[in-house]
């Protein structure tokens, strides 16, 4: 078999290695230069995922690499009232612990014989047995997997399904070595995640490995073109600080130091997902793993569906070696049933957190009423 598969997140490189695991060679195309070319964002609760870092063989690795203390949460509302703080006990169990996205990468890169990633390799098109990519190269395969996220340009070989704008606008910003450089707030935000909810907006803080205070200000019902036309100036960093402050106008004293220590980080993005619970006709040489498949509103599920699609569809094509399209009907079986609950909860939870009265209804969802 000739199994190439264009994109290296989880979903990709989980596969690459479950195959490995088995025996099965494989490559993975990726558009980035080198493992390095950028960041990889915030940190990731991995609670299902583990099953496929199980199967990987990475499972031991992983828990020395997480976060425990990463479990812990606040939630507030905007005038700073304290509705929950969950501390997670040094000897509590690592059922949801959270890594920074890029020690999983680079868990899952090294697992690889070398030469697996090909760096580089922008995917332009592919069809008939063919992967094109963008420098005028190409490469035949048997079976491609497109890993390669939102934009996917692998998706359109199965469906026409596109993402959608959800209403809502995530400006990422951050606090570098927050512990040293802004310790009350480092104090105030904790070891884990602290939610600030609102009507309209909201503020999320995530304390990272590498003591970076990552902070996401959430924009609710804002139109697709938001990012252009809302006048904050994104290419100006001081600017574009000075007017987040002001869209919090009237929150706590505190919730907005955090803004106002960030640094020249400001990073815009809209929210989009796929349809929930969609699928497509099995095809016998092409398949989706991970946001290429089931792209999902970041409520914490989209990272651990990718790891299980890549160990389900490895584990498939060891099971029926030679005979492709019986491992592909099998895994999209599985894969639209698990990723089609999950998508499904995953709305559920992100129209509750941007609704009015977000904040006593996670509440509510965290500790429920007892009769």
């Amino acid at each position: 078999m000739t199994i190439a598969i264009a994109g290296a997140g989880p979903g990709g490189l989980a596969l690459a290695r479950v195959l490995h695991v088995h025996g099965i060679e494989a490559v993975v195309y990726e558009r980035e230069p080198s493992r390095d070319a950028r960041g990889q964002g915030g940190m990731l609760d991995i609670h299902s995922g583990q099953q496929a870092l199980r199967e990987a063989g990475l499972l031991e690795q992983f828990h020395a690499l997480a976060r425990g203390e990463g479990q812990d949460m606040r939630l507030l509302e905007p005038d700073g009232t304290l509705l929950l703080q969950e501390d997670t006990p040094d000897d509590a169990p690592m059922a949801r612990p959270e890594i920074d996205r890029a020690d999983l990468r680079n868990l899952l890169l090294d697992s690889l014989p070398e030469g697996t990633v090909r760096w580089g390799h922008a995917v332009a098109h592919a069809g008939d047995g063919v992967l094109h990519f963008a420098d005028g190269t190409s490469t035949t395969y048997d079976l491609l997997v497109g890993a390669d996220g939102e934009n996917s340009r692998v998706r359109p070989l199965l469906t026409a399904a596109r993402p959608v704008h959800t209403g809502q606008h995530v400006v990422e910003l951050g606090i570098p070595d927050a512990g040293r450089t802004h310790p009350d707030l480092a104090a105030m935000v904790g070891r884990g995640n602290y939610w600030v909810l609102g009507d309209r907006q909201s503020l999320g803080a995530q304390r990272n490995g590498d003591g970076r205070i990552r902070v996401y200000l959430s924009f609710h019902d804002t139109p697709s073109d938001w990012i252009t036309t809302c006048g904050i100036p994104f290419g100006d960093p001081a600017a574009a600080r000075e007017r987040l402050l002001a869209e919090f106008d009237g929150w706590a004293p505190g919730v907005k130091a955090l803004i106002a220590a960030c640094d020249d980080t400001v990073v815009p993005r809209s929210i989009n997902t796929l349809p929930v619970g969609l699928t497509w006709p099995s095809r016998p040489d092409v398949t989706l793993v991970g946001d290429a498949a089931h792209l999902m509103p970041p409520v914490g599920e989209g990272a651990n569906m990718a790891l299980l699609d890549g160990a389900v569809l490895g584990r498939a094509l060891a099971a029926h070696p030679g005979d492709i399209p019986a491992a592909v009907a099998e895994y999209e079986r599985e894969m639209f049933e698990r990723t089609g609950e999950a998508a499904r909860m995953s709305a559920k939870m992100q129209e509750m957190v941007t609704s009015p009265g977000a904040a006593r209804k996670v509440l509510e969802f965290f500790q429920p009423s007892r009769p």
